[in-house]
């Protein structure tokens, strides 16, 4: 059996490591880390720093390109992506569930939900930048869909993002009901099923969904970019 405080801090190890080998990416080091998590003498968290590469400057993405009238995508997550474990260690524990349980909702125990690999999105974005007119990518971790996305635009606009372009998984229905947590709060700590976003051109939406469509990766429209002031809001209802 998987002891819940060791399953916790460790997901993030299980959820990235198989990603990378999908990537071929090279790490750049491995950590070990005892902290206030919950991890005993014994047990490890591990923590990864890798090294992507380089790019010319004159084809570096970012807030610089990013204008009034393009399109912001959303990429599907394949679940948590190894963010908000702190949050969901409290919550299995004071819920009082079980990990091998079976959860009304979801198709498989409630362990096997949370212990989903990430979706590594690096080869699909390369492919995407080399096809389409791409502005700026912003992957969603730790702080949520509002909070990265507003890493990437710059200081005269905005990014309006509709809540009813998509249904968020199962897992984080789940996970709210059981801890009582508030929206808000779901959409700070959780991507709620948006992995990752790419802000591009407006004519080259359609293609890059199909390009996306190809390679397995479901995507759609998610929002636009506005005049603004900088920030990503997200209005509507799932």
């Amino acid at each position: 059996m998987i002891q819940p405080m060791l399953w916790g801090v460790g997901t993030s190890a299980y959820g990235l490591f198989p990603g990378r080998r999908v990537e071929s990416l090279a790490w750049d080091a491995v950590a070990e880390a005892v902290g206030d998590a919950g991890i005993t003498p014994g047990q490890i968290d591990a923590v990864v720093v890798g090294v992507p590469g380089v790019v010319e400057a004159d084809a570096l993405l970012g807030p610089e390109r990013v204008q009034p009238g393009d399109t912001v995508l959303a990429l599907a997550s394949s679940g948590l992506h190894s963010n908000g474990y702190s949050l969901v260690r409290e919550i299995v524990r004071h819920a009082g569930l079980e990990l091998e349980q079976d959860v009304p909702g979801l198709s498989r125990p409630l362990g096997a939900e949370l212990l989903e690999p990430s979706r590594i999105y690096a080869l699909d974005c390369l492919a995407l930048a080399a096809d389409c007119e791409v502005h700026a990518y912003a992957h969603i971790t730790g702080g949520g869909l509002a909070a990265n996305l507003a890493r990437v635009l710059p200081g005269h606009v905005d990014a309006v993002l509709d809540r009813a372009t998509w249904e968020p998984p199962a897992i984080f229905g789940v996970l709210a009901a059981a801890g009582n947590v508030p929206p808000e709060e779901m959409e700070r700590v959780f991507n709620m099923g948006v992995g990752m976003t790419a802000v591009v051109a407006r004519d080259a939406t359609g293609p890059a969904l199909e390009l996306l469509a190809a390679r397995g990766v479901p995507a759609w429209v998610l929002g636009e970019v506005t005049p603004g002031t900088g920030e990503a809001r997200l209005i509507g209802k799932h």
